[in-house]
Parts: C-alpha cells; sequence; structure tokens
C-alpha cells in the first residue's frame, strides 16, 4: 500500500498531490514480469492515474488512462478509483530499447507516436472522455498537457521510476500540482522557478529515504514535501492537509468474466460449447486465470437464450 499526501500552500494558490508508490509499482511489476523499460512506463502511469482516481470526489467514482501508440509497447492502460484502488497493464510487457542519450529509459520512445485517453465515470448516463495526442510519451509532459487543453487547468505533474540492479523497483512516485481559483501570479512565478532547478523526483525520493531510515511512510513523504517545496516564499509555503492510501488491487471475480463470456451471443457461445467444452480466460488487469466447464457454459448459455435451446 502506499500513501498520498494532500497539501495547499498558504495563499490557497495551488494545492499539491504527493506519493511514493514504489510498493504498488513493484507489485505490478511482478504480477506482469515487466522489463526495466516496462516498468518505468507502467509505474508512472499506474501512478498518475492512482493520484488523478484520488480527486475524484466519491469513492466509486472511476478514471481510467489509455496511452496508445505507433511504439512497440503499444499501450499502457490504468484504471483507478476515488477510493485509491488502482490496477493496470502494459499490452507489451517484454518491451526493451537502447538507453536515450542521457542515459535513460526510453519511455517515450516505447509509445512512440499516439493519443491519450481519459475516460472520468462519475455516476453520468454517458462518463466523460477527453483525448489528446502524445506530446512525448514520457507520461507526465502528456498528463500536463492533458490537463491545460483538455480541463483548462494549470497543472504540473512529475513522474518517476527508478530500477535497482536487479530489476526490481528501487523507487517510484509522483507529484501533481495544481492552481486553483483565484490565485496570485507570484505564486505561477514561484512555481516556475522551483520547478526549472527541481532535481527529478526519484533522486529527491531516494535522498528523502536514506536520511529519514525508520520513519514512516507518512513522515517521509511530509520530508519529501518539505524537501521539494524548501526554497519556496514564506507566503507560498506548503501545509499537509491530509494523508490518504493508495493501493494495488484488481475487483476481477467469475461473475464480471461470465458477463464478458455472454458479449460473444449465443451463436459462438454454443459453437465454443460444441467444439471446446470449456474455457479458460485470463484477467489482463492481474493476470488471475478463470476456468469455465462445458457445465457452468451451459448454465451461462441458458442465461444468454433464456432458456431456449
Amino acid at each position: 500500500m502506499s500513501k498520498v499526501l494532500t497539501a495547499m500552500d498558504r495563499s490557497g494558490s495551488f494545492r499539491v498531490y504527493l506519493t511514493i508508490s514504489t510498493d504498488m509499482v513493484e507489485e505490478a511489476r511482478k504480477i506482469h514480469h515487466t522489463t526495466p523499460l516496462a516498468t518505468a512506463g507502467l509505474g508512472r502511469v499506474l501512478t498518475g492515474a492512482g493520484l488523478m482516481g484520488l480527486m475524484l470526489k466519491n469513492d466509486s467514482e472511476k478514471l481510467t488512462l489509455q496511452f496508445k501508440g505507433d511504439g512497440p509497447a503499444q499501450q499502457i492502460l490504468a484504471t483507478a478509483y476515488g477510493d485509491g484502488r488502482v490496477k493496470g497493464y502494459i499490452a507489451n510487457p517484454n518491451v526493451d530499447l537502447p538507453l536515450r542519450d542521457d542515459h535513460h529509459l526510453d519511455v517515450g520512445g516505447s509509445l512512440g507516436i499516439g493519443e491519450l485517453t481519459v475516460i472520468k465515470d462519475i455516476g453520468l448516463k454517458e462518463p466523460y472522455v477527453g483525448k489528446i495526442a502524445l506530446v512525448s510519451g514520457e507520461i507526465a509532459d502528456d498528463l500536463t498537457a492533458y490537463y491545460f487543453i483538455s480541463e483548462q487547468q494549470n497543472s504540473s505533474v512529475a513522474l518517476g521510476v527508478k530500477i535497482d540492479t536487479d530489476c526490481s523497483v528501487l523507487c517510484s512516485g509522483g507529484m501533481i500540482i495544481q492552481m486553483l481559483p483565484g490565485f496570485e501570479e507570484a505564486a505561477v512565478d514561484a512555481l516556475e522557478e522551483m520547478l526549472a532547478k527541481m532535481e527529478p523526483l526519484t533522486t529527491i525520493i531516494e535522498r528523502v529515504m536514506g536520511n529519514g531510515a525508520g520513519k514512516s511512510e507518512e513522515g517521509l513523504l511530509t520530508d519529501l514535501m518539505y524537501d521539494i517545496f524548501a526554497e519556496m516564499p514564506e507566503s507560498y509555503t506548503v501545509d499537509k492537509k491530509e494523508v490518504r492510501d493508495m493501493r494495488w488491487e484488481c475487483d476481477c471475480c467469475e461473475e464480471r468474466l461470465e458477463q464478458l463470456i455472454m458479449t460473444i451471443g449465443a451463436k459462438d457461445l454454443r459453437e465454443l460449447i460444441e467444439e471446446d467444452g470449456q474455457a479458460e480466460l485470463v484477467c489482463q488487469f492481474c493476470e488471475s486465470k478463470y476456468f469455465f466447464d462445458k457445465e457452468h457454459l451451459e448454465k451461462i448459455y441458458a442465461q444468454v437464450t433464456g432458456g431456449r435451446s
């Protein structure tokens, strides 16, 4: 489980969502058996989705991020709920490319040219869908652009995943800063100056974790916040508001997979029963396998046809 710290500056000009998502991203890596490049891409999307999910008003509301491009990663998708649950997958968990010239993993290259789709299901008749062309494929840049283009919201998104020598997740984290209505222009200037000088987020997380041995995750997050905003003017000092949970959790179940089988239609389901006599479905989010024998498929068929043969 990961923690998310929310904060606001003293002038009421901006709010901050900040997390150390190492445990969640490492769990996703183990489930999907990702390469370091795939871990970096998936981890950034999961972290970004988790932070954005916690901005939803109700626990049951849902947000989905879909990064789709012509690169070898093909697609990275994550779904987050208002209560902090997050799940996701990458279409090609084996993707691998040479390091960029700056020796960083080439997440943007793995996605290539494509599109970011944001879907918000907030209980209305139809979900909200926003789409933009990928700016760089580096995830944080694309989410920053999405907020500005689709939601007319001045925001800054920072996401990072650092891989250890054994290919596990050494550290991962994310931060979203959003300007609030009536913000002071001086606050924007101060934030722009701070962000221009800011070290990579994973570098700061590593330092904070090294200096805070034995501290709780909430304590580490508080230290991380103070480290990032240390040089902000006093009037824009950030103060912690609350800490919420964010966790990897897939909500797949047999009933959901039954509904999926029903969508193939009576004719194809009949053929499946007669030709194969069984079916095995795998959840793309958590890799859980669900087996349906002939008797179970017959029951599903009866539901589809209303008992007609």
